[in-house]
């Protein structure tokens, strides 16, 4: 016959979620009355200290709490006490309203300053993302060894947003390339002010130096953001280039996964890439 000792170790099916909502019950009050000993916390709860303990083990392994040395070091001849403390991405599993709020300055912002307005908002919100991701693909460039072909600057750009949190990849196809973002950390503001998708495609566009189509959005209600890159643009421009040129020069070879496209080998007069937008169907 199995013992009561026995069964009191087994732990119930229970005890997971019950250690879970323990947990989160010691990261809020490490919330409201900041950094604590395991036993201020044990009399906060009414527990013993060594569970709180094991609680607060948890939760430093998981990133969410940090431990240091309390004020005033060693106490007699124990071990020195030790204060718990949020960290930042411990703070971060509570609510946050930052869609409220930037909703709520962006309504302001389009009711005194109209679209425009918005846009340019948009525009400087993008700024700092666009210098980024820009210094990461000038690097690849500059790191490329002589004779290894050209970068891949959607692949480049992909691993830039992704670092930027937008889980990007980018893959070739058939009509050229294609730029994923699987995730969109402004998907819900955007989706009432399309302005920054705007922003975004044309960030995409100058960073592989080519023209872009955005054909999906997170914003709209689509799975994932999709950037479309053709490549064949590259290969008319080439092939006007040649022919002007008296069918002496070599027509450029397609842009595959967003290459950009070879100086001087298009006959546009435009100075800066094109953008198409094109909204799936809701």
């Amino acid at each position: 016959m199995e013992s009561a000792a026995a069964r009191a170790a087994v732990p119930s099916a229970g005890a997971p979620a019950e250690d879970g909502r323990t947990r989160d019950r010691v990261s809020s009050l490490l919330l409201e009355h900041g950094p604590q000993t395991a036993a201020e916390l044990a009399g906060r709860l009414g527990i013993s200290p060594a569970a709180v303990r094991r609680h607060l083990d948890g939760l430093v392994a998981a990133g969410r709490v940090t431990e240091r040395e309390a004020p005033g070091g060693q106490r007699g001849r124990g071990r020195p006490a030790r204060r718990f403390a949020l960290t930042d991405a411990g703070r971060e599993s509570f609510p946050h309203a930052y869609d409220d709020l930037a909703l709520t300055a962006l309504r302001f912002v389009a009711e005194h300053g109209g679209p425009d307005a918005v846009r340019a908002v948009a525009e400087q919100q993008l700024s700092g993302l666009a210098q980024r991701c820009s210094t990461a693909v000038e690097s690849a460039l500059e790191a490329a060894a002589p004779g290894a072909g050209e970068v891949d600057r959607a692949q480049v750009l992909a691993v830039a947003l992704t670092a930027e949190g937008y889980a990007a990849t980018a893959s070739a196809i058939s009509s050229g390339g294609q730029l994923c973002q699987h995730h969109c950390p402004v998907a819900h503001v955007a989706a009432e002010f399309p302005q920054l998708c705007e922003a975004e495609t044309a960030v995409i566009s100058r960073l592989v130096g080519t023209h872009v189509q955005r054909l999906a959005t997170i914003a709209h209600g689509d799975g994932i953001c999709t950037t479309h890159i053709p490549a064949q643009l590259a290969l008319r421009a080439g092939l006007r280039a040649g022919s002007q040129a008296g069918n002496k020069a070599t027509p450029a070879r397609p842009v595959p996964a967003g290459r950009a496209t070879p100086s001087g080998a298009g006959a546009s007069t435009r100075t800066t890439p094109s953008i198409d937008r094109e909204r799936t169907p809701a």
